[in-house]
């Protein structure tokens, strides 16, 4: 069990993925099942979790089904892009400074003050009446989410024992399939029935939920907490070089948008560097250090939405171009990898031994590489079976892995570095896919993807922008091995810290 006081066990035990008694399978008694999630001691600490990743998921769909709504009303069609963008750059920033926030004022505190952000983001943009505003309120949005989620998965080892840990994340995967499903049709309905502006004002009830959640859960004050402030020069070059990445999708040329990505990364690595150098680090000590279990799976956390994020931006519209689906059956078929996810992560939830963990996160990118070749062959053969088969490989993949991945970098950091390390996981996963989406946006420009037909060989252009991203998996494969290789001998690496 887990002190709700201090967050921290009440008896030393080995961790979930060190080799020892872990091994071998617990008693029944011992593996906890779902049920434990909403007992008396769980069951607001599981509802506060849930309504802060249906919060982050359900908006981000909402959104993105009305905004052609809002632009017929109040214009600024060539702001669209950046209504993501800018989303984006304050959830990623927000993100790194969570564990920081959390040390100093406590978790409750920064939670209300995130979520009350998040709130007046979304009241903005919901009255707004230029597109500008509408920006500014997705800044709001992006700043508040990006703290909650962080916090969210930082709460997670201190109020849940270990065993408990990978059905939390199920749950998670399940509350993403419903808003990956739900969203869309929720968004619709509330733009047709009413107006575009209830897809914003829906969050406002929701927010207040998580609100009085929040404050009935999370801890006043961390045990720790000192007088030093934010870092801001690794947070500048972290916003300048999100900026030049997630800006390349909308250049015409594809040579400055291959610079503005080059250039962003560059800029990224000196965030991470500068972060290092600082006394008041917002990162892990060992974040991206080969050396470590919580380093080289970081790099996992980050390389795989970066692989993943090409279907996320091109999937959908494959089948429209590719097939001549309409929209509603390609966002339906677009769907199955969440469904696969989340199905795949509550079968794996249960399982007690620390080998199988490992291999379940070795399997990850295994999966995904296998899962993004069939979808490439899939568009290059005009097959339909093996783009859905291959959706669903991909969806295994995450299920099969992320909950087991996160909870091993939550045990393999050190006691006083577990926040920032939970925070960065969301932090990285959002990362990833800004990455990702600017890489696959650089090749699918250079095809001329936005304008290619069934009839121009659109398949063709397709497969080639799905196979490119199978690049990334390579070296994840390659680090997840040796992630878990390092998790074997936990103990040992713990003494070192």
């Amino acid at each position: 069990m887990t002190d709700r006081v201090t967050g921290s066990p009440e008896s030393p035990s080995l961790p979930a993925f060190a080799d020892g008694p872990d091994n071998v399978e617990r008693p029944s008694g011992e593996t906890g099942g779902w049920l434990d999630l909403v007992s008396r001691d769980h069951l607001t600490t599981t509802l506060m979790l849930s309504m802060g990743v249906a919060l982050f998921a359900f908006n981000g769909f909402f959104v993105s089904t009305v905004l052609p709504s809002a632009i017929a009303e109040i214009g600024g069609g060539q702001f669209i892009a950046w209504s993501v963008s800018l989303y984006l750059i304050g959830s990623i920033v927000a993100g790194v400074t969570a564990a920081r926030l959390k040390q100093r004022f406590g978790a409750r505190r920064v939670l209300v003050v995130a979520t009350l952000v998040f709130l007046a983001g979304t009241v903005t943009a919901a009255i707004a009446s230029s597109m500008e505003q509408v920006l500014l309120g997705r800044i709001g949005q992006g700043l508040g989410e990006g703290v909650v989620a962080a916090i969210c998965y930082a709460l997670i080892p201190a109020l849940y024992p270990s065993r408990l840990v990978p059905k939390v994340f199920g749950v998670e995967a399940l509350v993403w399939t419903l808003a990956s499903f739900g969203g869309p049709f929720a968004a619709g309905w509330l733009a047709e029935s009413f107006s575009w502006r209830m897809a914003f004002l829906i969050n406002l009830p929701f927010g207040l939920v998580f609100l009085l959640l929040a404050l009935l859960t999370a801890r006043a004050r961390e045990e720790v907490a000192d007088a030093h402030g934010l870092a801001l020069s690794p947070l500048l070059l972290l916003s300048i070089g999100l900026l030049m990445i997630l800006s390349s999708g909308v250049m015409a040329e594809a040579w400055l948008s291959a610079v503005l990505v080059v250039s962003g990364l560059i800029l990224l690595a000196f965030s991470v560097k500068r972060d290092r150098a600082s006394p008041v680090s917002l990162m892990s000590h060992n974040a991206f250090r080969l050396s470590s279990t919580v380093g080289t799976g970081l790099w996992l956390v980050l390389l795989m939405p970066v692989a993943q994020a090409t279907s996320s931006v091109y999937f959908v519209f494959g089948l429209q171009r590719g097939f001549g689906f309409g929209p509603l059956a390609a966002g339906g078929l677009g769907a199955i990898m969440a469904m696969s996810w989340s199905l795949v992560a509550v079968l794996v939830a249960h399982v007690g031994t620390a080998r199988a963990r490992r291999r379940a996160i070795e399997a990850g990118p295994v999966l995904q590489c296998a899962g993004m070749m069939l979808v490439a062959l899939g568009f290059y053969q005009g097959s339909l079976t093996l783009l859905v088969v291959g959706q669903i490989i991909v969806g295994a993949a995450f299920g099969s892995s992320w909950a087991f991945l996160s909870q091993m970098l939550m045990e393999a950091s050190a006691v006083t570095e577990r926040d920032k390390t939970s925070g960065l996981i969301p932090t990285l996963q959002s990362a990833g896919f800004a990455i990702g989406a600017a890489l696959a946006g650089l090749t699918g420009n250079s095809f001329g993807l936005g304008n290619l037909s069934i009839h121009d060989g659109a398949n063709g252009a397709f497969s080639t922008t799905f196979l490119i991203p199978v690049l990334w998996t390579i070296p994840a494969i390659l680090l997840a091995r040796r992630a878990t290789r390092l998790a074997a001998e936990l103990p040992k690496y713990s003494q070192q810290h």
